[in-house]
């Protein structure tokens, strides 16, 4: 599919909105993707919405409830190629044809096979003139988790760790707390709050006695949203079946997910738990099994938590997409506990290659985002 239109300075401000809707959407519109619509008419904007809640209208739809009849004519600028098929709710395409919508710019195509360039298909076909590919790597950045589920099968995982400035994570008797600061520790609940599962080990469970949800209280007062918080599913990988019901984890009622390589039917658990078997490696649960069982269950993006052992595992695995390290202002020492354990290395070749993404400051801390280094070919 190609794209003979050249755009012009409006049309970037009038997507860049479409983003900044999309992005309101963050926290609420899992398994669906972020979207944002602007409508345009006559150099002005006459709707504008973006996808709440899946299940409910996206973000073409809400638009056009603004514009009403005025959308007759309009430009749509949408951050994602419009839907083409039925699910919940009927084709966004077919919406904006009906509305007598006259242009239609989505930023990229749908990588869902079940759109794929059939939205702007629909449109051309109607006599609707349609482009794409302004701000495409922007808008593709609204839902790494989304687009990495339909092209590979895989959600998007994002792995984050505290250390000191020296990369410990524990002093050797497994103190840990606290080696950020509170500004560091809200940070990582605004996360959380946009992940649709958090993943960690029966280790941290057991050891940390961790909760692993959504602390409310520590979010800041002026979220990016109006819409009602949901908490991620809380997924744990226990290959020997070491977790038991009195941990505090189970005392909030709240879905958890244990991944085994066989379940222990004798324990009474908590009905919003429930067990999943995994084929097993080395007598461990099969890490890229669990994920791939985490992305048919349509979670898009997962946010892993986890001790020294699991997040080296999943590096030695490749299954880790993006790092986020929270570094203080601390040094602890050689004896400290290091923040991943993998196997020995003999050879700088084999060495785990990071692209630096972003740091800021948070509080006293540094916020360090980085993924995974593809060489140039």
């Amino acid at each position: 599919m190609q794209n003979q239109i050249t755009f012009t300075a409006q049309d970037e401000m009038y997507m860049a909105r479409a983003i900044e809707l999309a992005k309101k959407g963050r926290f609420t519109t899992t398994p669906n993707p972020n979207v944002g619509c602007v409508l345009v008419k006559d150099n002005h904007v006459i709707g504008e919405g973006f996808h709440q809640l899946a299940g409910q209208g996206h973000a073409e739809v809400n638009a056009l409830a603004v514009a009403g009849e005025n959308a007759k004519g309009a430009t749509a600028y949408v951050t994602l190629e419009p839907c083409s098929h039925y699910g919940r709710t009927p084709p966004c395409a077919e919406g904006l044809k009906a509305a007598g919508v006259v242009k239609v710019i989505a930023a990229m195509v749908d990588t869902n096979p079940q759109v794929a360039g059939k939205g702007l298909k629909i449109l051309s076909d109607a006599g609707i003139e349609v482009a794409f590919g302004l701000l495409e790597q922007q808008a593709r950045a609204l839902n790494l988790g989304f687009f990495k589920r339909m092209e590979h099968g895989l959600p998007y995982v994002t792995c984050k760790m505290a250390a000191s400035i020296d990369g410990k994570t524990a002093l050797k008797n497994g103190q840990s707390k606290w080696i950020t600061g509170s500004a560091a520790r809200q940070d990582v609940q605004l996360h959380r709050a946009q992940s649709c599962a958090i993943l960690t080990g029966a280790d941290t469970v057991i050891t940390d006695d961790a909760k692993l949800n959504v602390r409310l209280s520590e979010l800041p007062q002026a979220l990016p949203t109006e819409l009602p918080l949901r908490q991620p599913v809380r997924v744990i990988i226990d290959s020997q079946n070491r977790l038991t019901p009195e941990l505090a984890v189970f005392n909030i009622e709240s879905e958890i997910i244990i991944f085994t390589t066989k379940v222990d039917k004798s324990t009474q658990w908590p009905h919003f738990v429930r067990h999943i078997e995994v084929p097993q490696q080395n007598n461990k649960v099969n890490l890229t099994s669990v994920l791939a069982h985490l992305a048919k269950l349509q979670f898009n993006h997962v946010y892993l938590e986890a001790g020294a052992t699991l997040a080296g595992k999943m590096t030695e695995l490749n299954l880790i997409d993006e790092y986020i390290f929270y570094l203080a202002p601390k040094l602890m020492g050689c004896d400290a506990k290091s923040l991943v354990n993998f196997a020995p290395l003999t050879d700088m070749q084999n060495t785990v290659n990071l692209t630096f993404k972003e740091c800021v400051k948070i509080g006293d801390d540094l916020r360090i985002t980085a993924t995974k280094h593809i060489p140039i070919t």
